[in-house]
């Protein structure tokens, strides 16, 4: 059993997942979200408790983020009820966003100030691997915190890796869910002009699960959430767009040039021109052609 004591802040796909499995687990573990239901679901929970971060920060040895993005964890944070002036000695928080790498830096900066040691951890896996306890965590930040929590996140994840200095797991994160997303993409591109031309969307799946073409995008979403007609890859076209702006904006600034995943962040943002911000993403595919229609006049918009 591990002896750190435990806390997930935000209880949605993904960290509901996560927090279950700490639970099953047997560690001691608090819990906290915006949404009452969502902490309702843990009340009553073997050595689980609901408390607000900044109580977390003074009885917990690790905190985990499980939010939309960086201004939630900076609005825990303030304030006299926040985690920064209630941290308990030895503190390490866990970013589990997708996030900018610069601002994770400086946030982590200003965590230091308060003796806590803030490491990013970029997630793969999907709300699927959050629930079986399976994500690959990409993890940037101070090496020695990572070691001494490593045991923790071996309750969660099945792979693990370190990169480096803190940003590294968010920046990883980010070219990651670039090259997904494209892969995706590209697999509905395919999938739509297989059956233009008379072949069937599965039989184009099950021939490339067995060439070279093969993805995840193939070998689990296609599968489990298109052909099944049951439509819940559990993510927002928004998560997608915001992920793919992020990864644009940081390949300027790293000059690096990215031009698919430039059309990937367009066809995103006119899919959410279409009405599709809240939609699971897996109805891209069904409404591939409307959008790929208006997709040139997004760009020139840009």
């Amino acid at each position: 059993m591990i002896k750190q004591k435990v806390g997930v802040v935000g209880l949605g796909n993904m960290g509901g997942g996560i927090a279950r499995n700490f639970q099953k687990a047997g560690a001691a573990l608090s819990v906290w979200d915006v949404s009452p239901d969502a902490c309702n679901a843990f009340k009553g929970l073997a050595n689980t408790e609901v408390a607000a971060p900044g109580i977390m920060a003074a009885t917990c040895n690790v905190i985990f983020f499980v939010v939309p993005a960086t201004p939630e964890i900076i609005s825990c944070f303030e304030g006299v009820d926040g985690v920064l002036e209630n941290a308990s000695e030895g503190l390490v928080v866990y970013d589990f966003t997708t996030s900018d790498p610069n601002a994770t830096r400086e946030l982590a900066a200003r965590a230091a100030t308060h003796n806590i040691a803030y490491l990013d951890a970029g997630m793969s896996g999907g709300a699927t691997g959050a629930d079986a306890g399976t994500l690959t965590l990409m993890i940037g930040g101070d090496q020695a915190a990572f070691e001494h929590t490593r045991p923790v996140l071996e309750l969660i994840a099945k792979r693990i890796f370190y990169l480096g200095r803190s940003g590294a797991g968010h920046t990883l994160k980010l070219i990651h869910n670039m090259v997904c997303h494209t892969i995706f993409l590209a697999t509905c591109e395919g999938g739509r002009m297989a059956e233009t031309a008379g072949i069937a969307l599965g039989d184009m799946i099950d021939v490339f699960n067995v060439s070279n073409a093969r993805s995840y995008a193939s070998e689990m979403r296609f599968p489990n959430h298109i052909l099944s007609g049951k439509w819940d890859a559990r993510s927002r076209v928004y998560n997608l767009h915001k992920d793919l702006s992020m990864a644009v904006k940081l390949a300027g600034t790293l000059e690096a040039k990215v031009p698919l995943g430039t059309v990937t962040r367009d066809f995103l943002k006119t899919a959410i021109t279409h009405g599709m911000t809240d939609t699971d993403y897996s109805r891209l595919y069904e409404r591939f052609d409307e959008i790929v229609a208006t997709l040139g006049d997004t760009q020139k918009r840009e």
